[in-house]
């Protein structure tokens, strides 16, 4: 598991990301699940995350901030990543983004990305 807080801040939202090695829809959800278990992560606003299954199933949940979750599986599929989930997790500053909580969740998935590479 690669585990990466306190990475991002914008207006008050603050973001981590974390992500490893599954092979089903359950293993993700699982693998969620141990990650809510840390209180800091479970009281998140949104635990968004997105994996592709190594039967090339893609399967992504929003947590409540709709169309991340599309953002994570996208770049996944680009970088052509199998069978490793990717949570974006983000506690709400109380500020809202518009749009730029995409970009916000790109710029966590791509230090996810340089951080597996070593």
């Amino acid at each position: 598991m690669i585990q990466l807080e306190g990475i991002l801040s914008d207006r008050g939202s603050k973001y981590a990301v974390s992500g490893g090695a599954v092979a089903t829809r359950e293993d993700a959800a699982a693998f969620v699940k141990a990650l809510c278990r840390n209180k800091k992560y479970a009281k998140a606003t949104h635990n968004t995350w997105a994996v592709i299954l190594p039967d090339g199933t893609p399967v992504k949940n929003d947590d409540g901030e709709a169309g991340a979750g599309m953002v994570i599986l996208r770049m996944l599929e680009r970088e052509e990543i199998v069978g490793e989930v990717v949570v974006v997790t983000r506690w709400f500053g109380g500020v809202k983004l518009g749009g730029d909580r995409f970009r916000r969740v790109q710029d966590c998935v791509r230090m996810y990305l340089d951080a597996r590479k070593g």
